[in-house]
């Protein structure tokens, strides 16, 4: 997924918002609280910057992720106890994976809404 794939697939979920802060990171929020981040992870072996794709999740697959190969804990949240992410890895065959953990940690961070946030944005009424 690039960038570009990543900031359309994120501004079709409901009721997100996007900004760009951070030296350039493309970020998205839902309710205003992040869910993602897509910016520019370590240096390749030539010189060129991965993109990188940070995303909030569950204890267990953020203990899995952490000791997966191209992913780690997100720099600067996981170091603060945050549940915290970072793909590091733009092989195609991350592509499913990754959707599945943005969609998660959209579902993740709109829970933690207030109800009444969640009502006025349409979320999680099922």
């Amino acid at each position: 997924m690039n960038r570009d794939e990543f900031n359309q697939f994120c501004a079709a979920m409901p009721a997100t918002s996007h900004v760009v802060q951070w030296g350039g990171a493309d970020v998205w929020k839902v309710g205003g609280k992040v869910f993602a981040i897509g910016g520019w992870g370590p240096k390749r072996d030539d010189g060129s910057e991965l993109p990188a794709y940070v995303f909030k999740t569950s204890d267990l697959n953020f203990d899995f992720l952490s000791h997966s190969e191209g992913y780690r804990p997100a720099p600067y949240m996981a170091s603060r106890g945050m549940k915290w992410i970072q793909q590091i890895d733009d092989a195609p065959e991350k592509d499913e994976a990754l959707t599945y953990y943005l969609k998660e940690s959209y579902r993740l961070v709109s829970l933690g809404l207030t109800k009444k946030k969640q009502r006025e944005l349409g979320l999680n009424q099922d």
